[in-house]
């Protein structure tokens, strides 16, 4: 569908804006996890996990957004670091939790700033009527991107 010219400034800006808070939260992540001889993702689950507690792999998963196999590899990276380790649950035994271990939880301190805490900072500034009709925009946006998304990989998953 194209878009009608009369919007395309307006829509070119958008995708600027998005392109722009992408761009800088990896940067963000990459500088921070350098300092501290992590990876971005890394830096990324410790952070989760010290605001969120103990997680199963699939929780942490969708938490950053990523998938399965690619999470079960940090965890893994990060268990011979000595960063976190992982639980049986005492609730359902096949259920495995990952929980900071003391060094993870001291690096995850020691860093105080990280993307989410800027953004927040950033987003205290609307009002709640704001906040509110950004989250309804963002979320509208997501959702139909999901679909384009399962759509174009269906697609193509059945060529």
């Amino acid at each position: 569908m194209a878009i009608p010219s009369e919007i395309k400034p307006e829509v070119d800006a958008i995708l600027e804006a998005i392109v722009y808070l992408s761009t800088e939260s990896r940067r963000i992540t990459k500088e921070l996890a350098r300092r501290a001889d992590l990876t971005g993702p890394q830096l990324t689950v410790l952070k989760v996990l010290e605001g969120l507690g103990d997680l199963s792999l699939s929780d942490l998963s969708e938490r950053i957004r990523a998938q399965n196999s690619t999470v079960t590899g940090i965890i893994d990276r990060m268990e011979r670091e000595g960063l976190v380790v992982r639980t049986r649950s005492t609730e359902d035994r096949r259920v495995i939790r990952i929980r900071l271990t003391e060094k993870g939880a001291r690096i995850a301190r020691e860093i105080a700033v990280e993307p989410m805490e800027i953004f927040r900072s950033a987003l205290e500034n609307l009002s709640p009527v704001e906040m509110r009709d950004l989250l309804k925009i963002l979320t509208k946006i997501a959702r139909r991107v999901q679909s384009i998304v399962k759509r174009d990989v269906g697609a193509a998953a059945k060529e």
